[in-house]
């Protein structure tokens, strides 16, 4: 396990000159180009003709994840402007459940200019449907680097309709802008539905309706997982080796349904975006940790190392099994658990056979992803990309890797 966690970081770093940022998405999402890369060979194209290069007997699997408004400015009487970054719900502490909320809930939240908020609470009054809420924010507690906030409201509306009314889409911050009125948008999915994530699963923007028929008149099999994506998608890896990196916890929801196909099914399992291959990876090990359990009560989580400590090995059929009976058991058609999943180079993937996916930041978690699919090739991708005008980050290009 030592020859993962002592990866270096610095060894997954290219040089990413600002002009290749694309601040702005194409006004046509399925005009980017796409970058194919398929047991080394890479060839350019273009995305809507991304149904070329999948197999026809193949399961898209995508995140139906939505960008909520977690960005919340209050400002004080001195007029200092404290901003406070929502980042999952605690009490209740599941997302539906907590946005369903008509007087107050707890979140676990970033502070902006923390030190202006000391003591008090944060008062704001909006506006919804003609009715004047008073909206308070109140600290009561602190965890590391992120605080848990308090926001009680008056007038009985749910808490989706307050942040929806007061708060503002977070756009990643290596844009360096201010989120704009198309954002709202352009920086969620065609297919986006369940409210949860602070950041876009951005490879699936490039699909279109027309992308996603000509994909079934394949016959290609389009499913749909939910992974609300976290602030830690953009945390830079700061120590030197990818030990000293904490990865963030995400909540993961999969229908009792979906899993009995992939069970089903010796389909070739290609997920879009790297927050659904960390989601169907996960699934392996939830299953093989399930095959042990005894109390069925006990929280469903996967750690961050786990996959790389655990030397005991059953196959993909058998720990989907162990999923499906433990829903059984439990009485349930949704599993949702929880997982700090962190892919690197070594890892030996269980579930999926290919990914769609963007160009990712230097020196990240996602390009150490990338790495463990594609090996070394990694650097031939990005060098290919490089020269051949591919742009980059959320609103960039796409690529499709295929083993």
């Amino acid at each position: 396990m030592s020859e993962y966690r002592n990866i270096k970081i610095s060894d997954y770093s290219y040089n990413l000159p600002e002009e290749r940022i694309a601040k702005y998405p194409l006004a046509e999402r399925d005009s980017s180009n796409l970058l194919v890369w398929k047991n080394g060979t890479i060839k350019k194209d273009g995305f809507r003709n991304i149904g070329d290069y999948l197999p026809e007997d193949s399961i898209l699997v995508f995140n139906n994840t939505r960008v909520i408004h977690a960005r919340l400015f209050f400002w004080k009487e001195t007029g200092a402007k404290i901003e406070v970054f929502c980042l999952e719900p605690v009490q209740p502490n599941d997302h539906q459940l907590a946005f369903q909320q008509t007087e107050k809930v707890v979140w676990k939240c970033m502070v902006g200019h923390a030190k202006k908020w000391k003591t008090g609470d944060l008062i704001r009054e909006i506006e919804i449907n003609g009715k004047a809420v008073v909206l308070k924010a109140k600290k009561t507690a602190q965890e590391n680097n992120s605080s848990l906030i308090e926001f009680s409201w008056t007038n009985g509306f749910s808490f989706a309709e307050i942040i929806q009314k007061s708060g503002v889409l977070p756009i990643p911050p290596y844009l360096d802008r201010d989120t704009e009125p198309a954002d709202e948008v352009t920086y969620q999915t065609v297919y986006a539905k369940t409210d949860g994530s602070v950041a876009a699963p951005t490879a699936g923007l490039h699909f279109t309706e027309n992308v996603l028929a000509q994909l079934n008149k394949k016959n290609i099999v389009l499913r749909e997982l939910t992974l609300h994506v976290g602030a830690g998608t953009f945390q830079p890896v700061k120590s030197e080796t990818i030990n000293g990196h904490n990865m963030h916890h995400e909540q993961v929801i999969i229908s009792k349904s979906f899993i009995e196909e992939l069970l089903a099914n010796t389909k070739k399992i290609i997920a879009v975006g790297t927050t659904s291959v960390r989601s169907l990876e996960s699934l392996y090990w939830l299953g093989l940790k399930l095959g042990k359990l005894k109390n069925l009560s006990q929280r469903l989580e996967i750690e961050q190392w786990e996959p790389y400590k655990n030397n005991e090995q059953i196959n993909t059929q058998q720990s989907l099994k162990n999923i499906l009976d433990y829903l059984e058991k439990t009485n349930r058609n949704t599993l949702q658990f929880s997982t700090q999943i962190i892919i690197v180079p070594g890892y030996r993937f269980k579930l999926i056979n290919g990914m769609i996916t963007n160009f990712h930041q230097p020196q990240s978690t996602l390009l150490l992803l990338i790495g463990a699919f594609l090996g070394n090739d990694w650097k031939k991708v990005y060098d290919f990309a490089l020269s051949n005008n591919f742009r980059f980050l959320s609103y960039g290009d796409s690529n499709l890797y295929l083993k």
